[in-house]
């Protein structure tokens, strides 16, 4: 096994590989605008096909439009050839990504895609390639070496290619206008997903799992209920059943050590008047939030006409995940 100095030989290689990046800024230009254009005024979809190393940053590229909007599908170079053609309609627009642009699979699929009618963009490090004299559309991914010593491994030239087929992306991102609860619509199992859609009426406890009582109730009535429910405390509700108060362990303890008769009294006279509430719209991470900030476990959740619908518990919160 040779010897080396890997600590110096990595700092090259990332420094190559740096390089190749800075030295892609001279291709944004207008054929980077273009390709811009090409795509966004695309009726069908964005199909980014490959083979290799640059088979999977052409994959990603395609995951990485289709998350931020934009319809994609990933199409293998050689699979094309042998039926998943069929995938491609003149309404998509076809990027080949292929540092060499050469290959008998291009060979095969070019002429085919020409006559399907298809808008072809070519990602190449050989502008004298048969990919860059077929395709509507070349952006120039070429490095001035491999980080590979052989010159042999895709290194640089994969980088590169990256970094430009995500400084495409971006741009379509903010151009479509694409926000966070956009991003979370295609990310509904992940933990944006959550941040970002998940409301509190979701995850709420409502019915026989809340104790809600009224005024009058003494508060004998009103802690048989909070057993019941198995409850942390009792949501007090007018006849229209909007909200009036609450009454809480905390509550429980404090009128206890003066107030002997507290049992018979009705909750109203020791409840907690105005207490915190949450909407059932509001994000679930936003009700999290005041949770933790006030110290409490517990809170009543209320619709727009500040009718009680449920009570949102931390325990709710945690089995989601969010925190």
């Amino acid at each position: 096994m040779a010897k080396i100095d890997v600590f110096r030989r990595a700092k090259e290689v990332l420094e190559i590989e740096a390089a190749a990046i800075r030295n892609l800024k001279r291709n944004i230009n207008m054929n980077f605008k273009r390709a811009i254009d090409f795509i966004l005024n695309c009726k069908g979809r964005i199909v980014v096909s490959g083979m290799g190393k640059t088979g999977i940053i052409a994959q990603k590229f395609s995951a990485t439009l289709a998350s931020t909007g934009t319809p994609s599908l990933f199409l293998h170079l050689a699979e094309a050839v042998h039926g998943d053609l069929g995938r491609v309609t003149s309404d998509d627009v076809v990027i080949i990504i292929s540092y060499s642009g050469q290959g008998e699979e291009i060979r095969q699929l070019l002429p085919l895609l020409k006559k399907i009618g298809s808008k072809i963009i070519a990602f190449t490090g050989n502008r004298d390639s048969l990919l860059a004299q077929c395709a509507d559309l070349v952006l120039d991914t070429s490095v001035k070496k491999e980080a590979c010593p052989l010159g042999l491994a895709p290194t640089a030239s994969t980088t590169a290619t990256l970094a430009i087929t995500d400084a495409l992306a971006v741009c379509l991102l903010e151009l479509k206008g694409f926000k966070e609860e956009d991003f979370a619509f295609y990310h509904p199992g992940g933990m944006l997903g959550k941040r970002l859609l998940l409301k509190v009426g979701q995850i709420m406890r409502k019915g026989k799992s809340c104790a809600l009582v009224k005024e009058n109730e003494r508060v004998s009535e009103v802690l048989l209920k909070i057993t019941q429910a198995r409850a942390g405390s009792a949501t007090v509700v007018n006849r229209e059943g909007k909200i009036m108060g609450i009454f809480t362990d905390g509550d429980l303890r404090r009128h206890l050590e003066s107030d002997p008769d507290l049992t018979r009294k009705s909750v109203k006279e020791v409840m907690t008047k105005n207490p915190i509430v949450v909407r059932e719209d509001m994000l679930a991470i936003e009700a999290a939030r005041i949770l933790r900030e006030r110290h409490i476990d517990e809170v009543p959740v209320i619709n727009r006409y500040r009718k009680v619908v449920g009570v949102l518990d931390i325990q709710d919160i945690l089995r989601t995940g969010l925190i």
